[in-house]
């Protein structure tokens, strides 16, 4: 009787082990990377389309702002694209009025040259705001941060028009990766949190891209820093959108 408790006993050590290490060995695209069907569902059914935002293709639409006593920050597109983006699904440009003749032939490179160490700031920012039609889940883009301990964060606005930053993520890697960030869901009383959808209105919903913001850390701000944009986009929820009578107005007037 001992004998086959002690048996057991050993069986379940093992099995503890194994688990532990299946857990600890899971592949790291497994890890922090945010699920959109399981974002915010409020609804039985949803649509998620993954959609293009911007392709950075026109200099003129995006501008580099350092504040004038940190530091001089210029732009401009450079020939070239992200390896890995090559394999991703095309985006559907359709729900943000982009143009799908575009040639993603450009990436979008910043220059900040600082003129002292310090908590610094570069802004990027959209000439205006970019819509996102539907429900936002994610929202991701492709850096090449220079493994600079800088951090990304992504700027929008809500229904309401109220001023929003996310953490995309530390810029310490080399070459190009596609950070991503989740879109937090609205709070159950619909007015406050990330507002995307208000039931009064419901041929009006969505957020609106602003630009980014890259916190420097202030031991790294020294001297001339680059860092590279390309291939903006959101998976989003458009069930509302595809599902609205074709006769009902849009409260856009």
């Amino acid at each position: 009787m001992k004998k086959t408790i002690i048996v057991l006993l050993a069986l379940a050590a093992v099995s503890t082990i194994l688990f532990a290490q299946a857990a600890t060995t899971a592949p790291a695209a497994d890890v922090g990377s945010p699920d959109p069907n399981k974002i915010g569902i409020e609804t039985a059914q949803q649509k998620l389309k993954e959609v293009s935002i911007d392709k950075f293709e026109a200099a003129g639409f995006w501008e580099a702002q350092i504040s004038s006593d940190e530091g001089i920050a210029t732009s401009r597109l450079f020939e070239g694209l992200p390896a890995g983006s090559k394999a991703e699904p095309t985006a559907d440009p359709r729900y943000v009025g982009a143009d799908p003749k575009v040639i993603d032939k450009y990436v979008y490179g910043v220059k900040t040259e600082f003129y002292s160490r310090g908590y610094n700031e570069i802004l990027i920012k959209a000439k205006r705001p970019v819509p996102i039609e539907g429900i936002t889940k994610t929202v991701t883009v492709w850096v090449a941060g220079r493994n600079y301990n800088h951090i990304l964060w992504l700027e929008l606005k809500d229904f309401f028009g109220n001023s929003y930053e996310l953490p995309m993520g530390k810029l310490n890697f080399q070459g190009w990766k596609k950070l991503s960030v989740a879109i937090p869901p609205q709070n159950p009383d619909g007015r406050t949190g990330i507002v995307q959808r208000n039931f009064h209105y419901t041929s009006h919903m969505g957020l609106r891209v602003v630009g980014f913001r890259v916190q420097c850390d202030p031991e790294e701000a020294f001297g001339t820093y680059y860092i590279y944009l390309d291939d903006l986009r959101a998976v989003t929820d458009l069930f509302a959108e595809d599902s609205r009578d074709p006769d009902d107005m849009p409260d856009t007037w």
